[in-house]
């Protein structure tokens, strides 16, 4: 009997013959104890917890009833519409939109804006003959509409914002709109520092020029309203400003559903119109996909709806009065230790301050000092907290970045107490330093040019080696990150996180 040519290329099985199902979830539990506390309020980045009983449970009993439903086609599946519409019509509701608004539930933030800029990019064409469009965005604006930008092909023309108080320059934003610009940006609030934008200057300008304005709410459009319900005072930026055109708000973040559920608005449906993929030209069924996504579980819409139903308008307000009960506690903690300087006037949850050298009599005010902030970051992990580190950009200083929650409430104090310990340790330690040959050579390295052999070399420099871990106190790697050119370090990075995700054979 002659071999079968094909047998070679299954010789090794893919999967075990089966496990046992309580033997996967073990092992699945134990994966998760060296992750980072996604509950209690110690986790200071990525995650958004309401600290109410119950929440999670509900939420995972919504998208188990819907994961099986297939949100491609609500035609077969009608409750998919019932569900999104009503979504949609919160949020649209909440942040002012006129009769006639229309929106989308997506994956998630990036989805959101990504749809936003197709839409935008659409209709300059349509309106306006763009075929080469710009899209004008404030420096601090989130990383991805650069990502959309690289994606649908605009060029991004980015604007330097105020380096006192970190919002976008509304009068260099107008001057930057030219006949090419197809979406001018302002953010409700930025994430790097947790300010908002003057985004009715904005909206303005936009509107003068008829250009397209979109306000990236991701963080900010489902907490703002409520915290203007809890008595706090909070400046217009949704379509009560008639310049805003679409504004995206996630629904994970303060919406407090589980990942990703965000929705992104338009003004009117004309807009929306050229959000929309569809296509004919196949011998398959006809396709019309509102989002980036054709196929997907229509149990992430289940879980978001559940939960939003389910914490409620008064529910909202109390939960927004705890996050800026948080924010205030931790804001005035802040101001009162020695050598710390909060960026901007946060307004929305989201707080970033830097470490400065200690004053001396040549300079009273001190200057932010990457080193001893890189390595609080690592002494505060060491007592069970994770602030997020920020690298210097343009001119901007390096931070520490915290996002408050409700859950954040009671741990503020004890988060205050730790701190000055942990910057006093932090004093101790040797500085972190960057080796001026590296950055010296670096300067002159074309990232697009660099071998595999190259970039391995850096990245074992730099202490990210051939495995795919993190050292245990990140500060030297860092500070070397922060060194380098931008280009060189997104290289680097590209390669690192391609270096985590290998396959594991069985």
């Amino acid at each position: 009997m002659q071999p079968d040519p094909t047998a070679s290329a299954h010789e090794t099985p893919a999967l075990p013959a089966g496990r046992p199902a309580a033997e996967i979830l073990t092992e699945l539990k134990a994966l998760r104890t060296a992750d980072a506390p996604t509950r209690g309020g110690r986790t200071f980045a990525y995650v958004y917890d309401a600290g109410r009983e119950g929440l999670d449970e509900l939420a995972a009993e919504a998208y188990a009833a819907y994961a099986t439903v297939n949100g491609l086609d609500p035609t077969v599946f009608p409750s998919v519409a019932r569900l999104e519409n009503d979504l949609v019509g919160a949020a649209a509701a909440l942040l002012g939109a006129p009769p006639g608004a229309q929106g989308t539930f997506t994956s998630g933030g990036t989805e959101s804006i990504l749809l936003a800029v197709k839409t935008a990019r659409e209709y300059a064409r349509s309106t306006r003959g763009v075929t080469d469009p710009q899209l004008v965005l404030p420096s601090t604006a989130h990383a991805a509409f650069h990502k959309a930008a690289a994606y649908l092909g605009l060029e991004p023309v980015v604007v330097p914002v105020d380096p006192v108080t970190y919002k976008a320059n509304p009068t260099a934003m107008a001057a930057a709109i030219t006949p090419r610009t197809a979406l001018v940006v302002a953010s409700a609030p930025s994430y790097a520092h947790g300010v908002i934008d003057p985004v009715a200057r904005i909206a303005e300008a936009a509107a003068e020029h008829e250009v397209l304005c979109h306000v990236d709410a991701c963080i900010g459009g489902w907490l703002l309203p409520y915290l203007r319900r809890a008595g706090r005072t909070v400046e217009p930026f949704d379509f009560s400003l008639p310049g805003v055109t679409s504004i995206s708000v996630d629904l994970h973040k303060y919406g407090y559903a589980d990942k990703g559920a965000s929705v992104v608005l338009y003004r009117n449906a004309e807009l929306r119109r050229h959000q929309y993929f569809a296509h004919a030209g196949w011998p398959g069924y006809p396709v019309v996909n509102p989002t980036v996504q054709g196929t997907k579980s229509a149990g992430l819409l289940a879980q978001a709806w559940a939960v939003l139903q389910h914490i409620g308008e008064d529910g909202y307000t109390a939960l927004a009065a705890r996050v800026a009960e948080a924010s205030d506690h931790l804001l005035e903690g802040l101001r009162t230790t020695p050598d710390i300087h909060i960026l901007g006037e946060p307004e929305a949850g989201l707080v970033a301050f830097t470490v400065l050298t200690s004053a001396t009599p040549d300079r009273p005010s001190g200057t932010p000092d990457l080193s001893l902030l890189l390595h609080l970051a690592d002494e505060m992990r060491v007592r069970g907290w994770y602030l997020q580190p920020q690298l210097s950009f343009d001119g901007l200083p390096p931070n520490l970045h915290l996002t408050l929650t409700p859950a954040t409430v009671d741990r503020v104090e004890a988060l205050l107490t730790d701190l000055p310990e942990a910057l006093a340790t932090a004093r101790t330690l040797p500085p972190a330093t960057a080796d001026p040959a590296l950055t010296d050579l670096a300067a002159t390295l074309d990232p697009d040019t660099l071998t595999p052999e190259d970039v391995a070399g850096i990245l074992a420099f730099a202490g990210l080696g051939e495995g795919g871990g993190l050292p245990e106190r990140m500060a030297p790697v860092l500070f070397l990150l922060d060194a380098l050119p931008g280009r060189l370090k997104e290289r680097l990075l590209t390669e690192f996180v391609g270096s985590v995700f290998r396959p594991r054979t069985p």
